[in-house]
């Protein structure tokens, strides 16, 4: 997997069009305003399982990431187990980049 995704998502980040942590992100996804879900694979089994549900009933994709201390890393902060891309340009960008 290319590391390019890691600044792309840095830079969402700067754009102000992320969220993390679990409770916000599928708030978002409820909504319908989540266009892409990443999720860390080291999240616990509980956390995988809510969030592929939710986004699989409100349609919004899931790409899984390598662990919770690269995607903290990407947006500068701490673990994280799961962001939320609110933008539609940034989300596809992030899909083709992630496969």
């Amino acid at each position: 997997m290319n590391e390019q995704w890691i600044s792309f998502l840095g830079l969402a980040n700067r754009a102000r069009k992320l969220i993390s942590g679990e409770e916000l992100v599928v708030r978002e996804v409820r909504k319908q305003k989540a266009k892409l879900v990443l999720l860390a694979s080291d999240a616990s089994e509980n956390t995988k399982k809510k969030v592929t549900d939710k986004c699989f009933y409100y349609n919004v994709s899931v790409k899984i990431v390598p662990d919770r201390y690269t995607l903290g890393q990407a947006i500068g902060k701490d673990a994280r187990v799961v962001v939320a891309v609110m933008d539609e340009g940034f989300a596809k960008k992030l899909a083709t980049m992630l496969g």
